[in-house]
């Protein structure tokens, strides 16, 4: 009995290492083309007219300095306007968010996620006549020349465009620290690897822009889901609207400073993932029988992330037991199981710690504050397995606060920024 269930989980082992080799391989090829220059969308006249969307919720203690950034751009000020859109407030964040000189729209409707807050936001001001909307956090800073280079590539034919999203604050602690390299990883070997493919770059919640004709095609800001970020990328996608990758449009985001926020956060993340897959992979199935497309398959692949980490958790069981099948003796099975998982954990290890190496040298990120991050990269990345195995179990649907606190004037961060990516 016991030797068949080691044959077995050689054969699921052998199977979803196969899967893991494609999936991994895929993404290798993708973080290799980061590699290839960015698309140059040129230097164009501001022409382009932009509404800058805030939903905020407490935000009292950090939407001053996110205002001022904005506040700052090196962009016309007639040819934009900040919206904060306060919703399930209790503090003062629209007395805050009027007194540094942004526009205050009241949420007049109950919300549970920032997408209703964002359709809210759209149908009070789809008629102003706006070329773009660009949507911020409360908790950001931004550069002053991220309008400046979104308009360029609107220019340049973008409709929708994600920026570059950096960190305000990634040596407060090991976890802000271990979600900054994450961002950039995002950054450098996700969208920039995407970009590099012709492909889309996704949507990251925040540093976007989206055209309002492209919101009139869709039928207007309609996203159901926790992760509206993920579902207006899916809407894109099938729509045949490329998002394109601007890096030089930097925001700097806050990260969370302790393990029980990073939890409570990535739940949601996790969760919303499983939401938007469970309401647009068939449709997606169904898209890519009448066109092949990469792009279709693209998205596909990166809605079936939660899936993977099950299957990378089931083949590190699977691939322990088969280390089994050369025990002569029923006692040698523990330590024979013990030793295969350890090793396969170290070996991961191993590869997340060079991997954020890599992302901190390529980006210019080196720092001896980030030391400890990088050493704990690996169990960041690991403490996601329970996240996502409860999140099949138990979904969040609602929309949690997470307080934000470190404010920081814009000049801290941008003044030395060199956009060279």
């Amino acid at each position: 009995m016991v030797e068949q269930i080691l044959s077995g989980a050689a054969i699921i082992s052998h199977l979803i290492w196969i899967l893991v080799t494609l999936w991994g391989g895929y993404y290798l090829l993708t973080g290799l083309m980061s590699w290839k220059r960015p698309l140059d969308y040129g230097q164009h006249p501001a022409y382009t007219r932009f509404a800058v969307l805030i939903a905020a919720r407490n935000e009292e203690l950090v939407i001053g300095p996110l205002i001022n950034s904005l506040l700052q751009q090196d962009y016309p000020p007639e040819m934009y306007d900040i919206w904060v859109i306060p919703n399930n407030c209790t503090d003062n964040t629209a007395l805050a968010a009027r007194n540094f000189g942004a526009n205050v729209m009241e949420c007049t409707i109950p919300v549970k996620s920032k997408g209703e807050v964002l359709r809210f936001a759209y149908q009070y001001l789809k008629d102003r006549k706006y070329d773009a909307y660009c949507v911020f956090d409360a908790d950001n800073l931004v550069h002053s020349r991220f309008l400046a280079e979104m308009n360029n590539a609107y220019m340049a034919g973008a409709k929708v465009a994600q920026g570059y999203r950096d960190s305000k604050n990634p040596y407060d602690t090991s976890v802000s620290g271990c979600y900054s390299i994450y961002y950039w990883m995002m950054d450098r070997f996700h969208n920039g690897g995407k970009a590099g493919l012709g492909l889309s770059a996704m949507i990251n919640g925040t540093g976007f822009m989206i055209s309002s004709q492209t919101l009139q095609q869709l039928g207007g800001w309609h996203t159901q889901t926790i992760s509206e970020d993920l579902e207006i990328t899916a809407q894109c996608v099938l729509a045949g609207e490329k998002i394109h990758w601007v890096p030089k449009a930097v925001t700097y985001d806050e990260q969370p400073l302790d393990y029980a926020q990073s939890v409570k956060q990535r739940r949601r993340w996790t969760s919303g993932t499983l939401q938007v897959a469970r309401s647009y992979l068939g449709t997606i199935g169904g898209a890519l029988a009448e066109r092949r497309t990469l792009s279709l398959a693209d998205l596909g692949a990166t809605l079936l992330i939660p899936a993977y980490q099950v299957a990378a958790l089931v083949n590190l069981i699977a691939a322990s037991l088969t280390a089994c099948l050369d025990c002569y003796k029923l006692s040698q099975v523990p330590a024979a199981f013990l030793s295969a998982a350890v090793l396969n954990l170290a070996l991961t290890a191993l590869g997340s710690t060079l991997a954020a190496c890599l992302v901190l040298t390529v980006e210019g990120k080196w720092n001896k504050r980030m030391v400890k991050s990088v050493a704990l990269y690996w169990l960041f990345l690991l403490s996601w397995l329970p996240i996502t195995l409860g999140s099949f179990v138990k979904k969040t649907t609602v929309w949690e606060e997470i307080r934000h606190t470190r404010n920081i004037a814009p000049q801290a961060l941008c003044r030395d920024k060199v956009l060279s990516q």
